[in-house]
């Protein structure tokens, strides 16, 4: 069961009688409601009477009405207002757009408009190259969307997606000074979306692709690589994938087990399980069995469509049929990015000793938390109100961070990268913090940004030292 938490919190304007004895009859209330008061501010007081400001966390929004209820059966009270705290803090949205140069006299103008940046225009226009130097464009990143898979909500639309964009980029500034967009298009067409993305790519240094359903998104991720001189990155699949291997091999070291000889099951073949699993098996798994709605993926099934089929012929090395729950048995690790509650502790306890189980659906997962303990060595979710929380910002930024710095292509968004990332990330947890509880670092570690950035940077820098020196031997 959902516990009360931030998300959820809401701050009731009441009036009540001006007696010491109040803020304890609230503070009850709440908490006999199954809420937890987290601020109590007196907005105003008078002789007879106070106004106060009563903040409590809830844990969905029907819990929030039963909080607000309780406080208004607190005898003397008068409930003034209800505010959302979350939808308070979305007003007028998350992002602005501020100068980096000052703009107070009519040299700083001259220098930042018209005539001075004439001459940067033409400057760029004779080496086009100069863009990434003199431009944002070095530093910026497009937040791309349809909307048709807005977090696991479904097809909300561009209009419904804009506040997780908006987030997106919010994060991007606050865990690596990435100046990102967001760009939510009115159509889920590929070719219009393709054709979209590369008109604006000019201004940016990398794109972000978010939210875009399965099979859409891979089409879209392939075709802009191809079209695009710079990173295209589905952080659904690719970042997912990067913090999942991350934490799986410092779960796989709590456990002392090693992923070459681990039995991975893997319910979900959409975006996200796909990536996964070939990134599980780029690192070295040789026994990933994935699972999605029609059971066990292989080359029997003749449901299949080309994500699917690749899986079945590069996954399931023994050939299972069946269903999750059949896979499940005697397996190591679970890892599900699909939906919720379709396990139990029981499917949890038919897996090996030791087992490590990430139930990442959100916010519901797969199997309850506090079950899946009982028998599993390893627990990891999706969310953050739960030990080892599965959170691609743990990757994204550092990923770009990398990717801008070493002035990346479309070709070094790959494998080996995601690989180079994922290992760095593992290694922020030090082995004198590892344990069961903490496989992956806080999100605000400063330390994961700037360890993934670093490895993805070489990542590139080395395939350039690399071309140069086949160049060179070609030439000689």
């Amino acid at each position: 069961m959902a516990v009360p938490n931030a998300s959820y919190s809401i701050t009731v304007r009441l009036e009540a009688p001006a007696d010491p004895t109040s803020v304890g009859l609230f503070c009850t209330a709440v908490g006999n409601a199954g809420g937890v008061v987290t601020a109590l501010d007196v907005t105003e007081s008078h002789p007879d009477r106070i106004v106060i400001d009563v903040t409590c966390a809830a844990s969905n929004q029907a819990h929030a009405a039963d909080l607000t209820a309780a406080l208004e059966q607190v005898e003397g009270v008068v409930i003034r207002k209800v505010s959302d705290r979350t939808f308070l803090l979305h007003l007028g949205g998350k992002i602005e757009v501020r100068s980096k140069v000052p703009l107070r006299t009519r040299d700083d103008l001259s220098m930042a408009y018209t005539p001075g940046v004439a001459r940067v225009c033409l400057a760029i226009a004779e080496h086009p190259e100069d863009a990434r130097r003199l431009t944002v464009k070095r530093n910026s990143v497009a937040v791309v969307t349809d909307g048709s898979a807005v977090l696991g909500l479904g097809n909300l639309g561009p209009s419904a997606a804009l506040p997780v964009m908006e987030g997106k980029a919010a994060l991007f500034k606050r865990f690596a000074d990435i100046d990102a967009w967001p760009i939510c298009l009115d159509t889920q067409d590929v070719d219009e979306i393709v054709r979209t993305v590369q008109l604006i790519a000019p201004v940016f240094g990398g794109i972000n692709l978010e939210d875009i359903a399965a099979p859409r998104c891979f089409e879209i991720e392939r075709r802009l690589r191809d079209l695009l001189d710079i990173p295209v990155f589905h952080d659904d699949q690719h970042g997912t994938a990067i913090v999942v291997l991350a934490a799986l091999t410092n779960a796989l070291r709590v456990v002392g087990k090693e992923l070459a000889h681990a039995r991975v099951v893997l319910s979900g073949a959409g975006a996200a399980g796909s990536a996964i699993a070939r990134l599980l098996l780029t690192a070295g798994a040789r026994d990933v069995v994935v699972c999605d709605l029609g059971g066990v993926v292989n080359t029997v099934r003749q449901d299949l469509d080309t994500n699917r089929q690749w899986l079945a012929e590069h996954s399931n090395p023994r050939g299972q049929t069946g269903s999750l729950r059949d896979a499940l048995v005697g397996a190591d690790v679970f890892i599900g990015v699909s939906a919720p509650g379709i396990l139990n502790g029981d499917d949890i306890a038919s897996m090996a000793e030791g087992a490590v189980v990430f139930a990442l659906a959100n916010p519901d997962p797969e199997v309850e938390p506090a079950e899946a303990r009982r028998t599993a060595a390893v627990v990891a979710t999706g969310r953050s109100d739960e030990p080892n929380q599965i959170n691609n910002v743990l990757a994204f930024p550092g990923v770009f961070r990398g990717l801008l710095d070493a002035g990346a292509g479309a070709g070094d968004v790959d494998l080996e990268m995601e690989a180079a990332a994922a290992q760095a990330l593992a290694d922020v947890v030090h082995p004198d913090q590892l344990n069961a509880s903490f496989i992956v670092p806080s999100v605000f570690d400063p330390e994961v940004t700037t360890a993934v950035a670093a490895a993805v940077r070489r990542v590139v820098e080395s395939r350039r030292t690399d071309d140069h020196a086949t160049e060179s031997r070609l030439l000689s």
